[in-house]
């Protein structure tokens, strides 16, 4: 029996057949294998997507994070309030644009104290984040960054990035050390294996 491919109709091996039913659910010869698993994507939006998943990822361990020590958190993001919105935004370039995009990840709630901070959450699997890292001008200076990595999850202030200090391999920043917080830090060492558990292989 001869086998096809479904979009180019080029002859395939039966292997090439049977490896592309059991992959992708139809018929694909190797060049339409590979481009149909990468969904039509370039490698420069492949990357972009994998670095929102990442993103995604580390927010929504924080936010667990967060409400596991009790705290009240709202995402704050115009994205989680307004579906679709960095969507419309895509190429615009304007001042109320660019703060929507800016605008931080959560607002946490202490338990106790009912103070509240700004959280923006970034991924970084090489553990660095520094003030060069933020667009210019960035309006919210009384935000806190937490930096999920692959082993630990370390937190630094807008104020503490202008002065110079930063997030490293080496830096001792440690989200358990912010006495504003008053975290657990056991429950933060049982986040950071989820860390390693989801992002081990990036």
């Amino acid at each position: 029996m001869k086998y096809h491919c479904s979009i180019c109709k080029q002859e395939i091996t039966s292997k090439e057949y049977e490896f592309s039913m059991k992959k992708l659910g139809k018929s694909l010869c190797r060049k339409h294998q590979k481009s149909s698993n990468n969904q039509g994507l370039t490698k420069k939006e492949s990357r972009y997507k994998e670095g929102m998943i990442k993103g995604r990822i580390a927010e929504t361990l924080i936010e667990e994070l967060f409400l596991s020590l009790g705290y009240n958190v709202f995402r704050y993001g115009m994205e989680n309030t307004v579906p679709g919105i960095m969507d419309l935004l895509k190429g615009i370039k304007s001042e109320v644009a660019t703060n929507i995009r800016r605008m931080p990840d959560f607002v946490v709630q202490h338990p106790h104290r009912k103070d509240v901070f700004f959280i923006e959450v970034k991924f970084r699997a090489n553990e660095e984040f520094s003030f060069k890292d933020l667009p210019k001008d960035y309006p919210y200076e009384n935000c806190y960054f937490v930096v999920v990595s692959k082993k630990h999850i370390k937190c630094i202030t807008y104020g503490e990035l202008k002065d110079g200090k930063k997030v490293t391999l080496t830096s001792k920043n440690y989200l358990g050390n912010r006495s504003e917080f008053e975290l657990d830090k056991e429950v933060i060492i049982g986040f950071c294996e989820f860390a390693v558990k989801f992002f081990n292989e990036v």
